[in-house]
């Protein structure tokens, strides 16, 4: 099934472009996930968006909560995470997972689901910070400069479902790009993301 969906034509793909924000910089330092979203999508065709905020059943530093607004007092009636992880795990079925410095988000989801005693599936990945890198010529690679180049509101940031739909959009150019650079399938991109290919610059200013 993973190289048959490795094979598939990128318009055909499943996207799940994912966000969380966390109660720290480290899942293996103890930090939890305090909100999550999800939106799936498919030739740029939205199928399904889940958002909500968790309770991480551990208190948020002062200096966290500056960063993405969530107090401790917002997550107190909240789901846990094994509260919602089946709906996830089915939303999720089928899909290529997307984020902007995927690991960050991956550490944090792989931890929660090994907390509740389950295992991560084996997701096909696309990181949007490693195709730029590999493949842009952004002043810098955050997510927000990048939309802003791209002409892509990007209000909101540092909420989950705000940078998804950031990441969505972003992710929808890339593909525009690659495929006119001759990219037709998920294994193509997934070798953009460890080797710069020249003939492809995203964010080039033509076209926008």
């Amino acid at each position: 099934m993973e190289l048959l969906l490795e094979m598939t034509s990128l318009s055909e793909v499943k996207f799940a472009c994912l966000d969380t924000e966390t109660t720290g910089l480290s899942a293996a330092g103890g930090g939890k996930i305090c909100e999550i979203a999800v939106s799936v999508s498919q030739n740029g065709r939205k199928i399904e968006e889940f958002s909500t905020l968790l309770n991480p059943q551990i208190p948020m530093h002062p200096s966290v909560i500056a960063i993405h607004g969530i107090t401790n007092e917002m997550v107190v009636g909240a789901p846990t995470f094994a509260d919602i992880w089946p709906r996830l795990f089915a939303l999720l079925d089928g899909c290529v997972l997307v984020a902007h410095n995927a690991e960050f988000d991956l550490s944090f989801l792989r931890a929660e689901v090994e907390a509740c005693g389950w295992r991560l599936p084996e997701y096909p990945v696309l990181d949007t910070l490693k195709l730029a890198r590999k493949n842009g010529c952004f002043e810098r690679n955050n997510l927000g400069v990048i939309a802003t180049h791209l002409g892509i509101n990007a209000d909101g940031a540092h909420r989950a479902m705000a940078d998804v739909r950031m990441t969505e959009k972003v992710l929808y150019r890339f593909l525009r790009d690659f495929m006119c650079g001759g990219v037709n399938c998920l294994e193509e991109l997934q070798t953009y993301q460890t080797k710069r290919h020249g003939q492809v610059v995203l964010g080039r200013k033509t076209g926008l």
